[in-house]
């Protein structure tokens, strides 16, 4: 067996969470296993490792939690993250029914007009902040809506759904300041967003009315409805403000896209593999297992670093240059295998329309500040003010 390599990198510095990158590619140098000293994990910093793990749920375990701080872990078993099939599958089941590609075309309408609102509302204006004004909007706007949680509440949706994020980590100052905020984001769903208080025809409805089918206990609609709030927010923003200072810095992709709009697709997946929102998620060895020669004994914790395996030299060919004309469909910003991201066929719909009209409109944008979201679980922009040009 070959050795681990150890590393007592901090990936939790606000250094590492605004540019992560120079340390994964020494982790990656380093070889397809490192442990990480400061919290005991046993981190997967490249492609192959990676999207193995992911399509191995038997090994590389759910349910017991995916995130980094023991006592989070323990609280979060059971929930549809957190889980392993079969009692993944069922509450996944129920979970993705109105996100499924096929319902797509129902909400695609509403997008586009709100995105058609927006956009031309920004582009007029000239001057804007990409990340708070543009890429919030058709999650807040919409999202909210097809949810169908109550009024009360929504004005603090984006506050909640950061301070989940930021759980995901070690209980550092970050993961310590987001618990009350998370407690008062429990108590939401428990007390407000339930019948009587929603909409009866959101989606949020629909899993108590799966609840009365039997299709799933009730005490699980509260933390489902965390699946539908936590990822349908901060993971979209960030990824079309991502894009959005990605063509800012890179002007003659923003040409080639406006001049070839079936480019967009590729441009999502780009962006996404390029400076992807969520870099990291941990599993549970459920045995002993090897990984490229090197063995690792049943219970450890692995972290899977999704940011660095879809920068990895070895798998993508000049991984740093962001090019819309790579085709990078197996990228793992939306995961792999039983976990793939329940929300991904709305996001890009978002992030597709969004970019569709404002290639209509725009033909160049320059960044005039930008500042980095310090946060546990997600990594992007929180501020990009930019000028547009038409």
């Amino acid at each position: 067996m070959s050795a681990i390599p150890v590393s007592d990198v901090d990936l939790y510095t606000p250094g590492a969470r605004a540019d992560p990158y120079s340390i994964y590619k020494e982790l990656r140098a380093l070889g397809p296993v490192v442990h990480l000293s400061r919290y005991d994990l046993y981190a997967l910093p490249r492609y192959q490792e990676v999207r193995a793990a992911l399509m191995d749920w038997r090994t590389f375990s759910s349910a017991r939690g995916v995130f980094v701080d023991p006592d989070m872990n323990a609280q979060l078993e059971g929930i549809t993250l957190c889980s392993d099939p079969p009692e993944h599958t069922a509450m996944r089941a129920v979970l993705g029914r109105p996100l499924r590609q096929d319902r797509m075309r129902d909400v695609t309408p509403t997008i586009e007009a709100e995105a058609e609102r927006i956009v031309a509302e920004l582009v007029e204006r000239g001057r804007f902040d990409a990340a708070t004004e543009l890429a919030e909007h058709l999650p807040m706007a919409v999202v909210s809506d097809l949810v169908g949680l109550p009024d009360r509440g929504r004005d603090k949706m984006l506050e909640w759904a950061a301070a989940m994020w930021d759980m995901q980590g070690p209980a550092n100052e970050r993961f310590t300041k987001a618990a009350p905020m998370v407690e008062e984001f429990m108590g939401y769903v428990v007390h407000e967003a339930v019948p009587g208080r929603i909409d009866p025809d959101g989606w949020a409805a629909n899993l108590h009315q799966a609840a009365d089918r039997g299709e799933l206990p009730r005490e699980k609609c509260p933390a489902l409805m965390l699946d539908y709030v936590t990822p349908s927010l901060d993971t979209t923003i960030l990824a079309i403000t991502n894009a959005i200072a990605l063509f800012a810095q890179h002007p003659d992709q923003w040409d080639l896209l406006r001049a070839d709009r079936s480019l967009i697709p590729h441009t999502i997946n780009e962006s996404l593999r390029l400076e992807t929102p969520v870099p990291q998620f941990s599993r549970v060895l459920t045995e002993d297992h090897e990984i490229d020669g090197v063995g690792l004994p049943a219970g450890s914790r692995v972290a899977l670093l999704y940011g660095s395996a879809n920068r990895d030299e070895r798998h993508y060919p000049d991984p740093e240059r962001f090019d819309i004309t790579r085709r990078p469909s197996d990228h793992l910003a939306f995961g792999r295998g039983e976990h793939v991201c329940v929300g991904m066929h709305l996001a890009r719909v978002e992030m597709g329309t969004l970019l569709e009209r404002l290639a209509d409109r725009v033909s160049r944008f320059e960044t005039v500040s930008s500042r980095p979201l310090l946060n546990n679980g997600l990594r992007g922009l929180e501020h990009l003010e930019v000028t547009v040009s038409v």
